[in-house]
Protein backbone atom coordinates (compact mmCIF):
# COMPACT_ATOMS: atom_id res chain seq x y z
CA UNK A 1 0.00 0.00 0.00
CA UNK A 2 2.78 2.43 0.82
CA UNK A 3 4.53 1.63 -2.43
CA UNK A 4 1.42 2.35 -4.44
CA UNK A 5 0.91 5.62 -2.55
CA UNK A 6 4.50 6.63 -3.32
CA UNK A 7 4.04 5.74 -6.99
CA UNK A 8 0.78 7.69 -7.16
CA UNK A 9 2.42 10.64 -5.38
CA UNK A 10 5.43 10.58 -7.72
CA UNK A 11 3.16 10.35 -10.74
CA UNK A 12 1.12 13.28 -9.45
CA UNK A 13 4.21 15.40 -8.83
CA UNK A 14 5.63 14.40 -12.21
CA UNK A 15 2.43 15.32 -13.99
CA UNK A 16 2.31 18.65 -12.15
CA UNK A 17 5.90 19.45 -13.17
CA UNK A 18 5.12 18.49 -16.75
CA UNK A 19 1.98 20.65 -16.76
CA UNK A 20 3.91 23.53 -15.23
CA UNK A 21 6.60 23.29 -17.93
CA UNK A 22 3.96 23.13 -20.64
CA UNK A 23 2.25 26.18 -19.19
CA UNK A 24 5.55 28.11 -19.11
CA UNK A 25 6.22 27.18 -22.73
CA UNK A 26 2.74 28.27 -23.70
CA UNK A 27 3.16 31.58 -21.84
CA UNK A 28 6.47 32.26 -23.59
CA UNK A 29 4.87 31.47 -26.93
CA UNK A 30 1.93 33.78 -26.22
CA UNK A 31 4.29 36.54 -25.07
CA UNK A 32 6.32 36.24 -28.29
CA UNK A 33 3.12 36.36 -30.34
CA UNK A 34 1.96 39.46 -28.43
CA UNK A 35 5.29 41.21 -28.97
CA UNK A 36 5.11 40.44 -32.70
CA UNK A 37 1.52 41.72 -32.86
CA UNK A 38 2.55 44.93 -31.10
CA UNK A 39 5.45 45.44 -33.53
CA UNK A 40 3.16 44.80 -36.49
CA UNK A 41 0.67 47.34 -35.14
CA UNK A 42 3.43 49.94 -34.75
CA UNK A 43 4.62 49.28 -38.31
CA UNK A 44 1.08 49.60 -39.69
CA UNK A 45 0.52 52.85 -37.76
CA UNK A 46 3.77 54.32 -39.10
CA UNK A 47 2.88 53.31 -42.66
CA UNK A 48 -0.58 54.83 -42.26
CA UNK A 49 0.94 58.07 -40.97
CA UNK A 50 3.38 58.18 -43.87
CA UNK A 51 0.56 57.60 -46.37
CA UNK A 52 -1.48 60.36 -44.73
CA UNK A 53 1.47 62.76 -45.00
CA UNK A 54 1.94 61.91 -48.66
CA UNK A 55 -1.75 62.43 -49.38
CA UNK A 56 -1.71 65.74 -47.51
CA UNK A 57 1.29 66.91 -49.51
CA UNK A 58 -0.41 65.89 -52.76
CA UNK A 59 -3.52 67.81 -51.81
CA UNK A 60 -1.64 70.94 -50.77
CA UNK A 61 0.88 71.32 -53.56
CA UNK A 62 2.19 74.84 -53.88
CA UNK A 63 1.85 76.50 -57.24
CA UNK A 64 3.54 79.67 -58.44
CA UNK A 65 1.26 82.69 -58.77
CA UNK A 66 2.20 83.54 -62.34
CA UNK A 67 -0.18 86.48 -62.63
CA UNK A 68 1.32 88.18 -59.55
CA UNK A 69 4.84 87.66 -60.89
CA UNK A 70 3.85 89.11 -64.26
CA UNK A 71 2.26 92.16 -62.66
CA UNK A 72 5.34 92.72 -60.51
CA UNK A 73 7.60 92.56 -63.56
CA UNK A 74 5.36 94.94 -65.49
CA UNK A 75 5.45 97.45 -62.62
CA UNK A 76 9.23 97.19 -62.41
CA UNK A 77 9.55 97.78 -66.16
CA UNK A 78 7.47 100.98 -65.93
CA UNK A 79 9.73 102.36 -63.17
CA UNK A 80 12.54 103.17 -65.61
CA UNK A 81 16.03 101.81 -65.94
CA UNK A 82 16.58 98.62 -64.07
CA UNK A 83 18.73 98.70 -60.98
CA UNK A 84 20.87 96.19 -59.22
CA UNK A 85 21.77 95.72 -55.59
CA UNK A 86 24.86 97.85 -56.23
CA UNK A 87 23.26 100.74 -58.14
CA UNK A 88 19.76 100.87 -56.67
CA UNK A 89 16.62 101.62 -58.68
CA UNK A 90 18.01 104.86 -60.17
CA UNK A 91 20.81 103.03 -61.95
CA UNK A 92 24.26 104.56 -62.49
CA UNK A 93 24.59 108.34 -62.76
CA UNK A 94 25.72 109.07 -66.32
CA UNK A 95 27.87 112.01 -65.09
CA UNK A 96 30.10 109.66 -63.17
CA UNK A 97 30.91 107.73 -66.32
CA UNK A 98 32.75 110.64 -67.97
CA UNK A 99 36.47 110.10 -68.29
CA UNK A 100 39.18 112.72 -67.79
CA UNK A 101 37.74 114.35 -64.70
CA UNK A 102 39.80 115.44 -61.76
CA UNK A 103 39.71 112.90 -58.94
CA UNK A 104 41.55 112.54 -55.70
CA UNK A 105 43.38 109.56 -57.15
CA UNK A 106 45.01 111.76 -59.77
CA UNK A 107 44.31 111.64 -63.35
Amino acid sequence: MIVSAVIVGAATVGSQIYASNQQKKQQKKQLALQRQANQDAKDRAKEAGDRADIEMNKANRKRADVSALTKKEEQAAMAGPAGTLLTGVQGVDSGSLNLGGNTLLGG
